[in-house]
């Protein structure tokens, strides 16, 4: 038996120096020093319009989906119109279920070869753009979210928010208009932190990533509502590093199941023990006690800026703006008085760790 596991163990170590191996060798000069582009650099809604056959595109669906041509057009910096031949596939997971978005995600995939020179998305392949699903007000909510970490971190997704006017190519639908957003590429995104986004298959305990960032995204997570993400398990969580032994650096994305988004279809898994997806859970570990401090006064040092986030933003409907600012009132609340803080994260983190240790335990007992 004692044979078996050392095998076990040696055969661990072997694979991690393969990927330590692998990750030395990747051409990180490639990724470095990329010029930013302004698609996810301006502030200003982006008008566009995608044609395409809608009839067929919204049934396609299912594990075994298609991609769709079409074309994307905006108005040019002359006041030309710009039209950009692309491909467009329904994307998502519980999203692209019919019975929860009468619009589901989509995914954008260009085609760089009659991609016009001086356009905006030069450079781009695939843009992951998040519609309305069911409801305009629950897309500039999650877009928010996304802003509001961009605030904390610029090891973060940069979005951009649009309003399409979707045309169906065969003109069986009415035309329709709504706000979406799109994801600034995954790749581009650690190019931004000279860093390398770390293989999903290769799998990173929580504790293994950068702590400060950990404690920052988590505490992030518990502000928004948000109890859907795993580190281990990468559910909407990328993973990055600048080279082979930094610590890595998680990313969050996908917010649709935060309480501050509140989707009428998100509702939080039994075993969590919370009633709604509004109830904040915190989902981590314990930190040291200093990590602590400079996170709230992270948080503290940018309420200002994060509560004008919601302020400004001039599509959020009034009600919509108004619960925003009470829900973070609440994580305000809760960071700056010492005991709430004590009672809903520290000792909840220190459970956390608790019972994931008794699990490591259990599994090593089995082995």
């Amino acid at each position: 038996m004692a044979l078996i596991i050392t095998s076990k163990r040696i055969r661990r170590r072997v694979v991690s120096c393969v990927y330590l191996l692998v990750w030395a060798l990747l051409p990180w000069q490639q990724v470095w020093g990329q010029p930013e582009s302004s698609l996810f650099t301006d502030e200003e809604v982006l008008q566009l319009k995608l044609v395409v056959d809608f009839q067929k595109l919204l049934k396609d669906r299912g594990d075994e989906r298609s991609y769709h041509m079409g074309t994307l057009s905006y108005t040019g910096a002359k006041g030309e119109t710009v039209a950009l031949p692309l491909k467009v596939m329904v994307r998502g997971n519980r999203r692209r279920d019919p019975r929860v978005c009468r619009f589901p995600p989509l995914m954008l995939n260009f085609i760089r070869k009659e991609m016009p020179e001086g356009t905006i998305f030069a450079g781009q392949n695939k843009i992951k753009l998040v519609t309305h699903c069911i409801g305009d007000e629950y897309v500039l909510r999650e877009y928010l979210v996304y802003k509001v970490y961009n605030l904390l971190t610029e090891q973060s997704y940069r979005v951009r928010l649009c309003q399409v006017e979707y045309a169906d190519s065969l003109g069986k639908r009415k035309i329709e208009q709504h706000y979406a957003f799109m994801i600034e590429d995954d790749k581009d995104m650690a190019a931004r932190s000279e860093a390398k986004l770390i293989p999903k298959k290769r799998i990173v305990r929580m504790e293994r990533a950068d702590q400060r960032v950990m404690a920052r995204l988590a505490l992030f997570q518990y502000m928004m509502g948000n109890t859907d993400w795993s580190v281990p398990f990468r559910h909407n969580i990328d993973l990055m590093a600048t080279d082979s032994l930094a610590p890595p650096i998680p990313v969050p994305f996908d917010f649709d199941y935060a309480g501050m988004v509140a989707a009428p279809y998100a509702t939080p898994p039994p075993e969590l023990g919370i009633k709604s997806v509004r109830q904040r859970l915190y989902r981590a570990y314990s930190f040291p006690e200093n990590i602590y401090r400079e996170t709230t006064n992270t948080f503290n040092a940018l309420r200002t800026p994060i509560y004008a986030m919601y302020r400004q933003c001039e599509p959020l409907s009034k009600s919509g703006r108004k619960q925003s600012l009470k829900y973070l009132d609440g994580f305000y609340s809760i960071i700056n008085n010492p005991r709430k803080f004590e009672r809903e994260i520290v000792k909840v983190g220190e459970r956390n760790e608790r019972e994931y240790v008794a699990v490591i335990g259990l599994e090593k007992k089995k082995r």
